[in-house]
């Protein structure tokens, strides 16, 4: 039976939540809180990148009831959120996968956690005040400092160090990988293609290839101004160019349009958005802090997809060259798979492209 202790969430408004952590949890852990909508999928969740950075809440009590499985449905090797915030923790869970709880495997990766937490109230301060730093400790007397803990070039640090080569097929995709999901790279090796992954400030332009992917990944895109600047480069072409979540924002910057932060961010795969070309609604799994000014897009730009909780930009694309991103995550994991078209819509632009 695990040993609890009493664990303090304070704010940098000055709200302080009163929880338990485990007892081999002492280190005090900052980071910016967010909160998370989805109902399962903690796993691919925390292996998610995009979160560096972050204490993350989740909306949803209950947490661990299935455990953890053997890392096949990471999106990581490691755990890249600073803190988790919830309501509920199962000590024991219960699924044929499971390989160990979930508080084993936060303690595996020195993850601090506080639980019993109204994330119903804390939800709703976040809503009203905007993501706000917070710091996760067992020292009730601690004085915070807070700090933007975004502030860092997050994408500098999850980015990978040097090139690799995947799969053997016909068309070669350069992958830019600022944070990537592993399912983006999954869904990828379904198509006959040689996928090259590269670091985030890695020059392709003069490279042969039939097609670029940017990923998501977390923080500012407003950091990323040299894989901007590489990919106003590679958009003087023609060959097909998809984005994903940061790589839309991305993309957005260097055709010379403007980011934003939002209040609260869309985190969640229940986030709903239209695809205003064919008239029709998905739920789709999110996990971002800023989105595209649709104001400042290009005349030869289109927006193609909207959130339909704020109207916020979901997607843009060029009117007639093979370029398009979207906010969302088309590879899902966790979340609906509909929007996985738009990877087969990719692919079928590589192919057009290749026999040009």
């Amino acid at each position: 039976m695990i040993k609890w202790q009493k664990a303090y969430l304070k704010l940098a408004n000055g709200r302080v939540f009163e929880g338990l952590a485990p007892e081999w949890q002492n280190q005090d852990s900052y980071g910016e809180v967010v909160f998370n909508t989805g109902m399962t999928g903690y796993e691919e969740t925390l292996t998610d990148p995009s979160y560096s950075g972050q204490i993350l809440t989740f909306t949803f009590p209950i947490l661990g009831n299935y455990g953890v499985s053997d890392g096949k449905r990471w999106e990581s090797p490691g755990i890249h959120v600073k803190g988790v915030v919830c309501e509920t923790v199962f000590e024991t869970p219960s699924h044929y996968s499971a390989q160990k709880s979930f508080l084993a495997w936060l303690q595996e990766h020195n993850i601090p956690l506080i639980c019993g937490v109204d994330t119903r109230e804390l939800t709703k301060v976040i809503r009203e005040y905007g993501v706000l730093s917070g710091v996760i400790s067992v020292n009730p007397d601690l004085v915070a400092e807070f700090k933007d803990s975004m502030a860092l070039n997050w994408v500098e640090l999850v980015s990978p160090k040097v090139a690799t080569l995947s799969g053997q097929g016909k068309y070669k995709v350069i992958v830019v990988d600022c944070g990537a999901k592993e399912n983006i790279l999954r869904c990828l090796e379904q198509f006959d293609l040689t996928i090259k992954r590269v670091p985030f400030d890695y020059d392709y332009t003069n490279e042969d290839y039939e097609g670029v992917m940017l990923s998501n990944g977390p923080g500012d895109p407003k950091q990323c101004a040299t894989t901007a600047a590489i990919l106003a480069k590679a958009l003087q072409g023609n060959k097909p160019i998809f984005g994903i979540c940061l790589g839309s924002q991305l993309m957005a910057l260097a055709i010379g349009a403007n980011t934003y932060k939002l209040k609260y961010g869309h985190r969640g795969h229940n986030q709903p958005c239209i695809d205003l070309r064919r008239d029709r609604c998905y739920l789709t799994s999110q996990n971002h802090s800023y989105a595209v000014d649709d104001a400042t897009l290009p005349a030869d730009w289109e927006v193609t997809f909207r959130h339909l909780n704020d109207n916020t930009v979901a997607g843009i694309s060029h009117k007639t060259k093979p370029f398009s991103a979207v906010q969302f995550h088309p590879e899902a994991s966790s979340g609906p798979q509909d929007t996985f078209y738009l990877f087969e819509q990719f692919y079928s632009q590589i192919v057009a492209g290749a026999g040009q």
